[in-house]
């Protein structure tokens, strides 16, 4: 479903994505595990078609990201670190005017509009104006906008940002759902949330490669079989030092 081949991504003299290589299958959710400044959200925002990559490419759903940005773009649910809300708008009007946007129309985007305001849990705020809202439910929004058009994959950048305790297990439970019938990609800085919800983990540092597949296999390459997962990540991310230590 999506294949990520040797993508390599410049800003100037920095690297911010050296040859990254990785794939994730229907029915699974991929991790993307890594430190700030590392190149997780380069990668989403390439594999989104908002970024054009140095070189190297990415399918998804078997279009091209460069040939094919259209079709890649009408497959893909996105929801960016910082969401993208009009404050002047009320939720069911702002999300209405993206299902629109998405090319929904009629009984199709009621049904649609319907769908996200019970899954993301919206009924609460839905005629509320977006300025009005939590940083929680501007959350949920995001989530609704990405999912809006039902697409058959998601890339999520911190999709919990924001939420508290409850509604972190609500959108982990949707998350799980959801990875039923489609691909899921997200990022975070919560090495919980990868143990909870990943079938597979990217790791990343420096725009490299690091480390790749399920915790099993992470662990085995780490050369701690039996460490948590915040064990696995430091020694993968410092061999030298975790080997000293």
């Amino acid at each position: 479903m999506i294949e990520v081949k040797d993508l390599t991504m410049h800003y100037g003299p920095v690297m911010a994505l050296d040859h990254v290589s990785f794939r994730a299958n229907p029915g699974e959710i991929l991790g993307l595990l890594g430190p700030n400044g590392a190149g997780k959200t380069t990668a989403m925002r390439i594999l989104t078609t908002y970024l054009y990559p140095s070189s190297g490419t990415a399918q998804i759903d078997g279009f091209d990201i460069i040939e094919n940005p259209l079709e890649v773009r009408k497959r893909t649910g996105y929801l960016p670190e910082t969401v993208p809300l009009y404050a002047d708008m009320q939720v069911g009007e702002y999300l209405t005017f993206v299902g629109k946007a998405r090319g929904l129309s009629g009984a199709g985007l009621a049904e649609r509009l319907d769908w996200v305001r019970g899954a993301c849990n919206l009924r609460p705020v839905w005629k509320h104006l977006l300025s009005e809202l939590s940083k929680g439910y501007g959350q949920r929004v995001g989530l609704a906008q990405a999912l809006i058009h039902d697409p058959k994959v998601l890339i999520l950048d911190e999709p919990t940002s924001g939420l508290d305790p409850i509604q972190i297990i609500e959108i982990r439970a949707l998350m799980k759902s959801l990875a039923k019938e489609k691909t899921v990609i997200f990022s975070t800085h919560i090495l919980q949330e990868v143990e909870a919800l990943a079938d597979r983990i990217v790791i990343i540092n420096e725009g490299k490669l690091v480390a790749f597949g399920t915790k099993a296999e992470l662990a085995r390459q780490s050369g701690c079989p039996d460490g948590s997962l915040e064990e696995i990540f430091i020694r993968l991310l410092a061999p030298q030092k975790a080997v000293g230590a």
